[in-house]
């Protein structure tokens, strides 16, 4: 593991920056650290093309000390406006190998230590996905879930644009991304802290204000409902659902840094490039809720 012993700045976080829409770009394009020490963790979905991810990413990366980057469902899908055509796996191993190139950290490198103010503790990628259990009640099958979502009209995207290949199946691929992250994340030292980053909520709490419920199977697996106990977990980062706020699980912090859609964040209080501080952790940070019908938005299928 590498170290930022002896720095200062902060460990600052945002994800679904959909760079895609004018309005994000323009929010990418004025994003600034307050010290040339910051690091900026993005937790997924800067853009549908390979391209676009590119610039975000490299605009990031000259200004921050270190960017750290998962990959949401949108990097993962095989988009018809994208020039590169990868599939699955293959579209993964392209946006790790352009971290490479940009120098930024993805989940497939050694995971860094933070020694900055709030450290030492361990910062670790992951790119887990998601495997359908998170069933809508009354359902006890994704066979079942997946008929009720077609009842309500509210189905992902992911099923048409997001492919497992070589896999059978996204939850196949789930679970083998979870038995290699469980193993990797066993190998961090005891005793060290960690903060995690996700793309998708550890646990499934943070889906309960979802508008739309069903749309929940998009959203992770329960194959990690215990990480935050087990791994020494500071802080854990995600996005996806585009409800940003603070939520606490078993004296845990789970931290939603979304800026999502413009029509979503137009509707909140405050500039929506605001880069969310995990460490130093700040005093009394609580739930900041979701903003007046946001929920809603995000039910939409995507």
């Amino acid at each position: 593991m590498e170290s930022s012993a002896g720095r200062t700045g902060e460990l600052l976080a945002i994800s679904d920056l959909h760079v895609g829409y004018r309005e994000n770009r323009a929010i990418v394009a004025d994003l600034r650290p307050a010290s040339d020490e910051d690091w900026l963790i993005v937790a997924g979905d800067v853009a549908e093309t390979v391209a676009d991810v590119r610039w975000a990413l490299q605009t990031l990366a000259d200004r921050f000390r270190r960017v750290l980057w998962v990959p949401g469902n949108h990097e993962l899908w095989t988009h018809p406006k994208d020039e590169v055509t990868l599939r699955g796996a293959a579209r993964y191993e392209h946006l790790v190998a352009l971290c490479r190139e940009l120098g930024v950290t993805s989940p497939e490198d050694p995971y860094p230590v933070w020694e900055g103010p709030g450290g030492p503790v361990a910062v670790a990628p992951l790119f887990l996905l998601y495997d359908y259990s998170f069933l809508p009640a009354g359902c006890a099958t994704k066979e079942e879930g997946l008929a009720y979502a077609q009842r309500t009209g509210i189905v992902c995207n992911d099923e048409y644009l997001l492919h497992p290949d070589p896999y059978p199946s996204r939850e196949a691929w789930c679970r083998a991304r979870v038995a290699e992250t469980e193993r990797r994340l066993a190998d961090i030292p005891d005793g060290l802290p960690t903060v995690l980053v996700n793309h998708w909520p550890l646990d499934r709490h943070p889906t309960e204000v979802l508008w739309y419920p069903e749309f929940a199977m998009w959203c992770g697996t329960r194959a990690t409902a215990d990480w935050h106990r087990r791994f020494r977990v500071e802080t854990m980062v995600y996005g996806h659902l585009h409800i940003p706020r603070t939520t606490w699980l078993d004296g845990v912090r789970f931290e939603e840094v979304s800026v999502g859609y413009p029509r979503e964040w137009r509707k909140r209080p405050g500039s929506p490039g605001t880069l969310r501080r995990i460490l130093p952790m700040e005093v009394g940070s609580g739930d900041r809720g979701a903003a007046p019908g946001h929920g809603r938005d995000r039910g939409h299928a995507r």
